[in-house]
């Protein structure tokens, strides 16, 4: 159930998106870089990639009308509704690792991913 606030703003939980520990920790660092320590990660599902669908993500500094806001592991994600319907139960982690390393969304609503990892199909 999301709750509505001011702006037509949705809280949402993590049945939407969860963020793990490393990507917690990640995405703070990051926003306490850009001097945004109360911003929030954005994740947007946008048409591309080899199969079709590719995730965006952006540092911002909150939610925008209509957008569903959800706190995970003590950090902020965004959604808008349309990217929610592709992304709901998805896990957000983060690695190191110097050849796949960065965000990575583990989704379960992806019925094909390529070869590069980059992008789905739903």
């Amino acid at each position: 159930m999301n709750t509505v606030l001011n702006h037509g703003i949705k809280i949402g939980n993590e049945k939407l998106i969860k963020v793990t520990e490393n990507a917690s920790h990640r995405l703070t660092s990051l926003l306490q870089k850009q001097g945004r320590p109360h911003g929030a990660l954005r994740v947007a599902v946008i048409g591309g990639g080899c199969s079709g669908l590719q995730y965006k993500m952006d540092l911002v500094d909150g939610p925008m009308p209509r957008d569903i806001l959800v706190h995970s592991a003590n950090v902020r994600v965004v959604v808008d509704p349309k990217s929610a319907l592709f992304v709901s139960g998805s896990l957000l982690d983060f690695s190191d690792n110097l050849q796949k390393g960065g965000f990575k969304v583990t989704n379960p609503n992806a019925v094909a991913h390529c070869s590069c990892g980059e992008s789905f199909a739903a």
